[in-house]
């Protein structure tokens, strides 16, 4: 199933990142999980795909920053809402032995009003030939305004488009686990193609297989699930069949930082350009594999494997 589209469309929160570096200072950069996949799709689709993102930041310097750095990256930032009263969100992360920590500033986060203008959201989402968002997406958002989300973007995916969803499950974001739960499987009703991780699926819902957590993903109502695990095999199903992909090559971690999202960018990249899913996942893999071994969730595009 390939998807030659002309606009994609990421929508979740945009964020101010402080990183640690090696001397012990921190660094400034910006990230987020939708955002990072988006930076990742641009950096790898052809130039007939735009890359557009939907989210709301605040009037300051450093939310100017972050604008035109989208900017400088060929991201579009017309879907971008302005907060008079609200700034960015804000977190700093630490990684010992190529796992992160992570201590966040977002209660106050504009993110958190993006879908309060829902005529905003309606004609971006208009736009758009593929939408994509997170659990995360979902979880800084009121339940009212997580609803209105996941409606609009239903009839969109009902009109043929494609709705692409990665749980990317962050329970302490959620009011409570049974919210966190029937809000993961209601947006997986509504997408097209679902991009779970594991070992986050196995210990929240309890899928003791990677054919299990696809099937349940298939059972919810997505056409295509790709099941992601950590650099170990992918499931990748779809028309009721799972098929288990090994054999990808296995590295040692410096920074897992922005591996998933970085699958999920390439593997969008890999799909619009029509290849199939199999091939797909392993050029994703390849790229993830690659930004595993750099710190930071954005590195260097030399660094990258290209579609041939």
């Amino acid at each position: 199933m390939a998807h030659r589209a002309k606009s994609f469309l990421a929508i979740g929160e945009y964020m101010l990142e402080f990183s640690r570096r090696a001397d012990g200072l921190f660094r400034l950069g910006y990230a987020g999980d939708t955002f990072n996949t988006a930076w990742y799709l641009r950096k790898l689709a052809g130039e007939d795909t735009s890359v557009e993102y939907f989210t709301r930041i605040g009037s300051d310097n450093y939310s100017g920053q972050m604008a035109a750095f989208l900017e400088e990256n060929g991201i579009g930032t017309r879907w971008i809402a302005r907060d008079e009263v609200r700034q960015p969100g804000l977190y700093m992360i630490e990684t010992k032995d190529g796992e992160r920590s992570f201590t966040y500033w977002r209660s106050q986060s504009a993110a958190r009003l993006l879908a309060d203008d829902e005529a905003l959201l309606g004609v971006a989402l208009a736009a758009a030939d593929v939408i994509y968002f997170s659990g995360i997406t979902l979880a800084i958002l009121s339940p009212d305004r997580r609803e209105a989300l996941l409606r609009l973007v239903s009839g969109h995916r009902d009109a043929g488009k494609l709705v692409v969803f990665d749980p990317n499950i962050r329970p302490k974001l959620w009011e409570d686990h049974d919210a966190m739960l029937d809000s993961l499987s209601s947006a997986a009703a509504v997408s097209s193609l679902c991009l779970p991780s594991f070992d986050d699926e196995r210990e929240w819902f309890g899928d003791a297989t990677l054919e299990a957590c696809a099937e349940r993903y298939l059972n919810a109502g997505s056409e295509i699930v790709v099941v992601k695990n950590g650099g170990g095999p992918v499931a990748v199903a779809s028309g009721g069949t799972v098929e288990i992909l090994d054999a990808l090559e296995k590295v040692v971690p410096i920074d897992s930082t922005g591996a998933g999202d970085s699958f999920n960018g390439a593997y969008l990249a890999a799909l619009l350009a029509g290849r199939s899913a199999p091939e797909a996942v392993r050029f994703a893999h390849g790229v993830a594999s690659e930004v595993v071994r750099h710190p930071g969730a954005l590195i260097p595009l030399e660094s990258l494997p290209r579609l041939g």
